[in-house]
């Protein structure tokens, strides 16, 4: 966040991290309980057996769920990525002229 100079660009950065995040944090509260739900019985199953392939059995024959965990992970994981990219090496010049035109054009609407 080190190339993020101005005021709002700060802001405008604060409230898209703060955005991702609250998606990320209603995928968990909502797919992954009900995903982890739908794994009960397999669970069961995994307490008496734990193999792999009880666990690809679980995920391959009951695709809504995993696909659910998965995108709760990824996206998690991108956000961190992304997150982290920022942190690390600031924005591209790209994103800067991108994120200065967004903050301009938020500028202009309130006024």
């Amino acid at each position: 966040m080190g190339s993020l100079r101005s005021k709002p660009l700060q802001r405008l950065y604060r409230q898209k991290l703060r955005r991702r995040w609250l998606f990320v944090g209603l995928c968990w509260f909502c797919l992954a309980p009900w995903a982890l739900w739908q794994f009960r019985e397999d669970f069961l199953l995994l307490e008496d057996h734990f193999t792999f392939t009880a666990v690809r059995y679980g995920l391959a024959f009951r695709l809504v769920p995993a696909f659910s965990l998965f995108f709760c992970v990824g996206i998690t994981g991108s956000t961190l990525f992304w997150q982290s990219c920022h942190l690390l090496w600031g924005l591209s010049p790209q994103e800067r002229r991108r994120w200065r035109l967004q903050a301009r054009k938020l500028r202009d609407i309130r006024r």
